[in-house]
């Protein structure tokens, strides 16, 4: 195990209501999240000395927030954008400030609010404008994540046989693990002919492929595993970080469409904690498409590369299954706080304190965040217990 592993830990968490009406101004929103957080750990603003800040699409909030929440006298504070993967990293350099004795109490904050009574393509797919080389995308209508990960996706079937049976098996699954969240926008049960009836996004992805669009914010408290264990809260232990980062050229002869970061990132992160696969209980993934879900247990090793489909498909990520998966719901039924959504669930199923939907073995949660398509990814290994040992 590594010298990190278990020395902070996360004693607070806070999520606001999670609509697709208006509820505010982004710093608002966030500043709910964080009073949440902080009541939830048994922490007041006083004792925060560490402010570490990411906004979503809107880009509303930065690090004028601390002047906006009277934030006084900080020892850490940024504004961090590596796109969906920025949870996972405040986390991780939360810790690490932590054990380096920079800051005692640092809150992790997301904040976005698309949504301000236009849709989420709207929201989501402005068009950029763009000159030379990089105009030739948008002109054949390549433009947002939706067409990078349709082709992504795209790929993956031609190369390995990957179906939509496949990506909608996922679909239903999260949906299940949805109907016992109280906060997940949808609850309404969906079959895998619901999902196939769905209309077409950009093919291969129908509606409930694709993530959900969500006004709301997510806010954690990290702090030394020692104060952790004196607050209000059962601590929820770091073990283990990681990064992984593979850069696209974008070039013929490259297949980033099927790896992801995690490959790079489990290294880390699983050596730190000292564990395996066979260690995880259960996986809090980002999952912005269902492809993201399938690729990403591909890359951790949970299956070998190609074999994401049939190894999804009996079930295993569901309610009862041997590796339940985003067991909120996810992004795509839960809410899309970005990489917020895995490490708020992570949070919650680490304490036990799922409800209905709580995985009875939690001793090993593995949270990913990724960012970009397929660029960025950081991952996170929680427990309830300081070690593996």
């Amino acid at each position: 195990m590594g010298l990190l592993s278990g020395r902070a830990a996360i004693a607070g968490v806070g999520i606001t209501e999670m609509t697709r009406e208006p509820i505010g101004t982004t710093d608002q929103v966030a500043g709910r999240a964080i009073r949440l957080a902080l009541e939830d750990a048994g922490l007041t603003k006083d004792d925060v000395d560490g402010l570490l800040i990411n906004a979503g699409v809107t880009n509303d909030i930065s690090i004028g927030l601390q002047r906006t929440l009277g934030f006084r006298n900080l020892r850490l504070m940024n504004h961090m954008n590596a796109a969906g993967s920025t949870a996972g990293q405040m986390v991780h350099y939360a810790a690490l400030a932590i054990d380096a004795g920079m800051a005692n109490a640092v809150v992790c904050v997301f904040a976005d609010t698309p949504l301000r009574g236009g849709s989420a393509g709207a929201a989501y797919g402005q068009v950029r404008a763009s000159t030379g080389v990089q105009a030739l995308g948008p002109a054949y209508g390549f433009f947002g994540a939706n067409t990078g990960y349709a082709l992504a996706a795209r790929r993956h079937m031609a190369t390995y046989g990957t179906t939509h049976d496949h990506f909608g098996a996922i679909a239903v699954s999260n949906r299940k693990w949805a109907g016992m969240n109280p906060r997940a926008m949808q609850r309404r049960p969906m079959t895998l002919e619901d999902y196939h009836n769905s209309r077409w996004i950009i093919e291969p992805f129908h509606l409930f492929d694709c993530t959900l669009v969500s006004n709301g914010s997510v806010a954690v408290v990290v702090t030394s595993a020692g104060r952790a264990r004196e607050l209000r809260q059962p601590p929820v232990y770091i073990l283990g970080m990681g990064q992984g980062h593979p850069g696209n050229p974008n070039r013929a002869g490259f297949e980033n469409e099927m790896n992801t970061g995690a490959q790079i990132a489990r290294e880390t992160a699983f050596g730190m904690a000292g564990i395996d696969n066979d260690d995880v209980d259960l996986c809090e993934l980002y999952d912005c498409y269902t492809y993201t879900t399938l690729v990403t247990l591909e890359d951790y090793g949970f299956c070998a590369k190609g074999e994401g489909g049939a190894f999804i498909e009996d079930g295993k990520l569901e309610p009862g299954g041997s590796l339940p998966t985003n067991t909120g719901g996810g992004q795509l039924s839960g809410y899309y706080m970005w990489g917020m959504t895995p490490v708020s669930e992570g949070v919650i199923q680490a304490r036990g304190q799922g409800g209905e939907r709580q995985v009875e073995k939690h001793d090993c949660v593995l949270v990913s965040t990724q960012g970009g398509v397929l660029d960025y990814h950081a991952t996170l290994i929680l427990s309830p217990h300081p070690s593996n040992a």
